[in-house]
């Protein structure tokens, strides 16, 4: 019966659409339950007492009509109050009885409502004395009073009810809530958060176990990946020796188009070890940055004429900010770089303030890019030859995060074009914190 009542509450909340929490949801169940019990328990006990009544008032009817028979077989008169003698009125049922010879107490009901009782025996000379009486007054004020007693007593139950549903689910609701945020933080990149301390609280329950468990999966993801962090840093480690003699020897080899060919693959492999090595110290959280003070448009300026001549730098409006000055010359370089190996010119490069944004006009990001953000050896490419490994925006995005920045992507599309209008461009865009980078993973070391 309860399940049927909850599924009952949760299809009105679906078709109203409404969506409730767990306290609201557990103080209506235990409330319909409540009201359930105290409605079956007050029909109980009001039946239990009515009976209980008419059983004492046939006892009192059957008690009373014997007095009457012997009053009338001493004295010969019917001198008894409500007594009769072959009363027409008399139930064919109980008539029947007394015919019989037995002495037998019925009980009916008027339209009206009323109860009447009746009791008969039969008499030595072959008739039949019946003594007839309604349910009293007073009977009827102990049921009225016991009714509203029992009314009383169901809304406390159902309003108690309620009152322990809403305290105990608004505890176990804040002690989910606060798993799903410490899960969460775990989830952002927050390692050192544990969801058992989260929640805290001397109680031992099921969502103990729960964060148990999810403690117990987010240590054992850290050490995977950890592990898998080792080992690719351990290979790029072991390839960066023979790739530097494999560039060294490439370049004794005799000039010609083989040699050339030879030299263009072992600088792409040098590359592509150096970016694994570096994307596997940025996954380790061991990289700070050192600060320093600059001049963040002419810094921009001056990095972007010396990548290339045909990009356009645009200042409007110079700030002074304090970050670290290789990592922002990284993140800048690989943007333009990615801009220029999958967009189409003209590149521009603008700094307005602390917001360094590097736009291209060709046909934009891949969605995959947009909903998820850079991922390694993605390209988003059908093509991989000659298009990259994926690596120059996940090292920019892990070189943002090392300064405190926030690094975001976009396609640029006509104003009021739809999101499945083909994009005029791309734009990465690079935001600057304010102040030095001191809740991001990351410990700056600032100048002396």
């Amino acid at each position: 019966m309860r399940g049927f009542f909850r599924r009952l509450l949760a299809a009105a909340l679906r078709r109203a659409g409404i969506r409730t929490g767990l306290r609201w949801k557990l103080s209506a169940a235990i409330a319909l339950v409540g009201a359930l019990v105290a409605v079956v328990l007050s029909l109980v006990v009001h039946n239990a007492a009515r009976v209980s009544m008419l059983d004492n008032a046939r006892d009192l009817a059957d008690e009373r009509v014997l007095v009457a028979q012997r009053n009338y077989e001493l004295s010969g008169r019917l001198n008894f109050p409500n007594a009769q003698i072959d009363d027409p009125k008399l139930p064919a049922e109980l008539r029947d009885k007394a015919e019989d010879g037995r002495r037998a107490t019925f009980v009916s009901d008027r339209p009206g409502g009323a109860t009447d009782i009746w009791a008969a025996v039969p008499l030595t000379d072959g008739h039949v004395m019946s003594l007839h009486t309604g349910f009293t007054d007073r009977s009827s004020d102990i049921l009225e009073d016991l009714d509203q007693a029992l009314i009383i007593g169901s809304i406390a139950v159902v309003l108690g009810g309620s009152a322990l549903g809403v305290l105990i689910g608004g505890q176990l609701s804040r002690r989910l809530r606060k798993a799903a945020a410490a899960a969460n933080q775990v989830a952002a990149g927050e390692t050192d958060v544990r969801v058992r301390d989260a929640i805290g609280g001397v109680v031992r329950d099921e969502t103990d176990d729960l964060a148990r468990a999810v403690d117990a999966m987010t240590e054992t993801l850290q050490q995977r990946l950890e592990a898998e962090r080792r080992v690719t840093a351990d290979i790029a480690h072991e390839l960066r020796t023979p790739v530097t003699g494999l560039l060294t020897a490439a370049e004794l080899l005799p000039p010609g188009r083989p040699t050339e060919l030879v030299l263009d693959r072992a600088k792409a492999m040098r590359t592509l070890v150096e970016d694994v090595l570096e994307v596997a110290r940025l996954d380790s959280a061991s990289e700070r940055a050192e600060l320093q003070d600059i001049m963040l448009g002419e810094f921009v300026a001056r990095r972007a004429a010396a990548k290339g001549p045909d990009i356009e730098v645009r200042v409007l409006r110079e700030s002074a900010v304090t970050t670290d000055p290789r990592r922002l010359e990284r993140v800048l370089f690989n943007l333009i770089t990615n801009a220029a190996r999958h967009g189409r010119p003209p590149i521009v490069v603008s700094v307005e303030g602390r917001v360094v944004r590097v736009r291209d006009h060709g046909p934009g990001f891949p969605e995959e890019l947009l909903a998820a953000g850079p991922s390694r050896f993605r390209t988003g490419s059908a093509d991989r030859a000659g298009r990259g490994h994926g690596l120059g925006l996940t090292i920019a995005a892990g070189q943002a995060r090392v300064m405190g920045a926030r690094l975001t992507f976009r396609n640029v599309r006509p104003p009021g074009a739809s999101t499945g209008t083909p994009a005029e461009g791309a734009a990465a865009v690079l935001w600057l914190p304010e102040h030095a980078p001191t809740n991001t993973g990351s410990y700056p070391m600032l100048p002396d």
